[in-house]
């Protein structure tokens, strides 16, 4: 009965082990191989005339018919290195500018808060070589 429960006791261990083992790699991975996902959604998010609209303002490197209303989205991430601070420039720019010409997106329901942070993990990619090398 002994030799029973060591032999039950380590097979118990073993799919123990394989199971952590299975569960950190969905846990680590998953985030990983979904964010390119992310990134494509918020892209589609940034150009989409009925959503972020952000051409209409912004130039943005690969986008066409840019307005010039607002600043070039390039080198976010080193612009805006506190995230929380870019995401409530796009929910709410009035909050810091009443007289901000940028709409509250997610203040009137334009944009969801999930929506925001999907376009500021495109946001983030962005460094404007591209833009830089055209424009010199």
């Amino acid at each position: 009965l002994k030799n029973v429960l060591i032999k039950v006791i380590h097979i118990y261990n073993t799919v123990m082990k394989s199971l952590i083992k299975s569960l950190l790699f969905v846990i680590i991975l998953m985030p990983i191989a979904s964010f390119p996902d992310t990134i494509a959604e918020g892209k589609k998010l940034t150009f989409d005339r009925k959503k972020g609209n952000c051409l209409a303002c912004h130039m943005i490197e690969d986008g066409e018919l840019a307005g010039n209303n607002g600043p070039p989205l390039l080198a976010m991430k080193a612009r805006f290195p506190d995230r929380e601070i870019l995401f409530q420039q796009i929910w709410d720019p009035t909050e810091k500018d009443p007289y901000s010409f940028m709409p509250p997106f997610g203040k009137h329901g334009a944009l969801t808060r999930n929506e925001i942070n999907k376009i500021i993990d495109y946001l983030y990619t962005l460094w404007g070589e591209t833009w830089i090398e055209e424009t010199l």
